[in-house]
């Protein structure tokens, strides 16, 4: 904290929103230490300008720097490096762009091995089924994996499953499975983290990483994001984040997964206020985009869904039983972790929402902040019982912006797709709700989270139940300080306040006066991490 009697390292006037309901807005901030030292009127900063203190005329809007509480950095890193070709539809939109890519990766990698990622049949209409015999065919010697979209499945070669050391008599990870023809021999196919992740470990080299995880800080900033979470930590990293620490310029929230030995040797809240691991990760459900939701209702019968392979009347289906999720539950919660649980279909919410009542029961905890992630199909009464058991949720709604059509009129119809992220209904129960984007599934995109969540407009222009829009304000604060409070952040970070550190960003204008379709375009110009600029960088 800065004496009356010394200057501030930099100060900003302009139009500032704090987040912060005590004082909601500003017109002046000072930082001194990395940390907020004053914030409030220009007359009440101006006595903190020295002779070394870097003053700007903000020309734009300074806000909270913006916090991706469900991403997954340390794999994005690898994911879009040179090591893994990025075919998602924000990158290729057709389906030749896409076959194009891939032949050209496995001419070009031979024996290294060809992997590509964001494989999506939905968006890239007219790729081909990615059968065995197709990928073998495209490479017949060389490994080649290709993972879909979603991050929940994956499509190998016969190469690649060599390599991996897959055989048919490889049992299924728990909570993921290899796909298997009538006579049991793999298909080609695998469903869910413990199945996609072994077929990765040529992706990643030791050597390399940390230019990858560099530049994947640097995209984040790019984006206005000063803290993400890593919703699927695996311990392997340690080390790595260990040695680049002080390089780091996002702050990381980790969330290890759990694994069938249900063992961490980390304790809860470990690290610190830029590297700390705050939970455990499980998954109930898998994707809707290649069919393994739990749902209590069926997909619909049409060309999309017979492209990703849905059997008709299917309603999906769970990844683990529930008296397996109440076994990790039962195992971490005591411990004195959050648990973070990926689930979609309203069934499986069910599910774990017994579990975690449960366990509420048996171990009471004040403040636990258990938390349910994406929840597509969650329905107002089942949000309602999760707000009462004090159970928050992260809503991956830039999903209307790229699959909302497909939603309503492929998969579910339009009285289930159109309900699809009810983020209304959740804020309406007094839930704290948070926005993310899942990177790599959608790039890292906070501006976009918030006009979507404002405006809830498909890609065609339909609006998807507008009952559900947030307004700016709420978008915000699910953005960043209901986010920071989800990530057990919102003590250092998430809003504007004197001691905090001063994460911030600073963009073109207030979104607050800005078109809520048009906040998407709105222009990072700068982002600050413990007040220092990581973004542009000098020089």
């Amino acid at each position: 904290m800065t004496s009356p009697n010394e200057s501030a390292d930099l100060v900003l006037y302009g139009t500032i929103l704090t987040v912060d309901d005590a004082r909601p807005t500003a017109e002046a901030i000072a930082v001194s230490g990395g940390r907020i030292v004053a914030i409030g009127s220009k007359a009440e900063v101006a006595g903190l300008v020295g002779p070394e203190t870097d003053v700007r005329e903000v020309d734009g809007c300074v806000l909270p720097g913006f916090i991706e509480a469900h991403g997954h950095p340390l794999m994005e890193a690898v994911a879009l490096s040179g090591r893994i070709v990025d075919i998602r539809p924000v990158t290729l939109a057709t389906a030749q762009e896409v076959i194009d890519a891939v032949h050209a990766e496995v001419a070009r990698r031979g024996p290294d091995g060809a992997f590509l990622n964001g494989w999506d049949p939905l968006l890239q209409n007219g790729l081909p089924e990615p059968t065995l015999a197709w990928l073998d065919g495209v490479a017949p010697e060389h490994p080649l994996v290709i993972v879909h979209n979603s991050g929940h499945k994956a499509y190998f070669n016969t190469a690649a499953a060599r390599r991996a050391g897959l055989t048919r008599d490889t049992p299924d990870p728990k909570g993921a499975k290899y796909g298997r023809d009538a006579e049991g021999e793999l298909d080609g196919t695998a469903e869910e983290t413990g199945a996609v992740f072994p077929l990765l470990g040529d992706a990643i080299s030791v050597s390399d990483y940390p230019a990858m995880l560099a530049a994947e800080c640097a995209r984040l900033n790019r984006a206005g994001l000063t803290t993400c979470s890593e919703m699927a930590f695996d311990p392997m990293f340690r080390p790595l984040l260990a040695q680049m620490h002080d390089q780091l310029t996002v702050r990381l929230r980790t969330y290890e997964m759990s694994t069938a030995e249900l063992h961490t040797d980390a304790t809860p809240f470990d690290g610190d206020d830029l590297v700390r691991q705050v939970g455990i990760k499980i998954w109930v459900d898998g994707s809707p985009w290649v069919g393994n939701i739990d749902l209590t209702f069926p997909y619909l019968d049409t060309d999309a869904t017979r492209t990703i392979g849905v059997v008709p009347g299917s309603c999906g289906h769970a990844n683990y039983t529930k008296e397996q999720l109440t076994e990790i539950v039962g195992t971490f919660f005591p411990r004195g972790w959050q648990l973070a649980c990926h689930v979609h279909g309203d069934a499986g919410v069910d599910t774990i929402l017994d579990v975690y009542e449960q366990v509420l029961q048996a171990h009471p905890r004040e403040d636990h902040r258990l938390r349910l992630e994406h929840v597509g199909a969650i329905t107002p009464a089942q949000l309602q019982r999760a707000h009462t058991l004090g159970v928050t949720c992260s809503l991956f709604v830039d999903h209307l912006h790229y699959w909302g059509d497909v939603l309503v009129d492929g998969l579910f119809g339009p009285e289930r797709g159109e309900q699809w992220m009810p983020a209304g209904s959740a804020v309406a129960t007094g839930m704290r709700i948070s926005l993310h984007n899942d990177p790599p599934v959608t790039p890292e995109e906070p501006l976009r989270n918030i006009s979507v969540a404002v405006t809830r407009t498909a890609p065609s222009g339909r609006v998807m139940a507008p009952e559900e829009r947030l307004t700016v304000e709420q978008a915000i604060r699910a953005q960043t300080i209901d986010a920071a409070w989800q990530l057990f952040a919102d003590n250092v970070i998430g809003s504007l306040q004197v001691g905090k550190y001063a994460d911030l960003v600073i963009v073109s204008a207030d979104p607050r006066e800005t078109a809520p379709e048009s906040i998407a375009d709105l222009d990072i110009q700068a982002t600050f991490l413990a007040g220092r600029q990581v973004y542009p960088k000098a020089g």
